[in-house]
């Protein structure tokens, strides 16, 4: 009698207790009951949370909901709670974009676009001998319809995915011409776009200049092609601008690197385990004075030829503070075609000198005028980084 009473009382405490799991979940969702004052905490398997995360979503959640684009937030959420800005999920599309962007060409129409807070998209660049340019588009034109279109609420990434297609393809674009307030419509068509990412000319009959914009695929032959033009014509000093220069791929600036610096190590890097790498230049480089111009948006690849250059004194360093990202990426792509891009180094310039979060100090600091950003485009006769650096190509020859 004893073990019957028992085995009822201990049927009733359990079935007490399922209630009232039912009755604090209930109060919960319903934001009955403050989340402190749970009595319990219950783990969960990430499969088992994700999914009764959904179940909440489409019981309560007061509109339809993109469910895909739900689980592309919660991969970049997953590598965004890493802590480092440089560690991101790439979707298919955006891993697609991102290629393309290093390749050094595209398929479009040559026409570059920037989005203002309120939507509108305006032309600030035009590449040329492509079709835009020859086709009349004008920089400050807004760009209101593509293929028909009204482009107004798409993001910038959806309306350059607009204007690219195959190359014979046409698109049709229509502006609003801020100049004169006319409307103007364009069929242009498409041709595989090669980004110029290296300037070369001579300043004077001794001194060359070579400005590099970003280390793409196409970058170091472009660079050889202006290095040698500037050697036929006599140059016997350099001035490589590397002033808002982003980086971009290692092993580009790497190549130039080996052309311009001494023998020796350019950069090593250490990953998660100590387990050191370097990137060593041969004895063949091109031994003319060189001055190296860099400001606050030189970055990552670009510090580490900058690095590079003032610890082996194969250049002095002119400008302001570089921006101060030491680390290395690696992209990894998944079987559905996103990826992943994940910092799986740190790099030291040969000296062993880390710059992350801090950047390099030029050898000469020098500042532009005030009324010049940065990012803004400066006149020669005004730009007191260039003159430094000629000065000091003029005492080195």
């Amino acid at each position: 009698m004893k073990k019957k009473d028992f085995w009822k009382g201990f049927g009733a405490a359990i079935a007490v207790m399922v209630v009232c799991v039912l009755v604090w979940r209930t109060a919960l969702v319903q934001q009955w009951i403050p989340w402190q004052y749970l009595p319990f905490d219950i783990g969960m398997s990430k499969s088992a949370k994700m999914n009764l995360v959904e179940d909440f979503l489409d019981k309560y959640y007061v509109d339809d909901y993109d469910k895909d684009m739900v689980k592309e937030g919660m991969y970049a959420g997953m590598l965004a709670g890493v802590g480092d800005r440089y560690t991101y999920y790439l979707t298919a599309d955006y891993l697609k974009q991102y290629l393309r962007n290093n390749n050094g060409h595209f398929e479009g129409i040559g026409v570059k676009v920037y989005q203002t807070e309120d939507g509108e998209v305006t032309v600030y660049a035009l590449m040329e001998g492509y079709p835009a340019e020859r086709a009349g588009i004008l920089e400050g034109d807004v760009i209101t319809k593509i293929d028909g279109t009204d482009i107004s609420g798409l993001t910038l990434n959806e309306i350059a995915n607009k204007m690219r297609g195959p190359v014979g393809s046409t698109v049709d674009i229509e502006v609003s011409r801020q100049s004169d307030g006319s409307n103007q419509s364009f069929t242009l068509k498409r041709e595989d776009i090669v980004e110029k990412s290296v300037e070369g000319r001579m300043l004077d009959d001794e001194k060359g200049y070579i400005r590099i914009s970003g280390f793409k695929e196409n970058t170091y032959d472009q660079f050889m092609e202006a290095l040698n033009d500037l050697q036929s014509q006599g140059m016997k000093g350099l001035v490589l601008d590397l002033r808002n220069n982003p980086g971009g791929l290692v092993r580009i600036v790497y190549r130039i690197g080996d052309e311009l610096l001494p023998e020796g190590v350019m950069v090593y890097t250490e990953d998660k385990n100590g387990k050191r790498e370097e990137l060593i230049c041969d004895d063949k480089y091109l031994d003319i004075p060189m001055v190296v111009l860099v400001n606050g948006n030189s970055a990552s690849a670009s510090e580490i030829f900058a690095g590079a250059a003032k610890d082996t004194g194969a250049g002095t360093l002119v400008g302001t503070q570089t921006f101060g990202k030491g680390l290395v990426q690696r992209l990894f792509t998944l079987p559905d075609g996103s990826g992943l891009n994940i910092t799986i180094q740190k790099y030291f310039t040969p000296n062993g000198t880390s710059i992350h979060g801090t950047g390099i100090t030029p050898n000469d600091v020098v500042e532009l005028p005030k009324e010049y950003g940065d990012g803004d485009t400066v006149p020669q006769d005004e730009d007191t980084q260039l003159k430094e650096g000629i000065r000091i190509l003029e005492e080195k020859i």
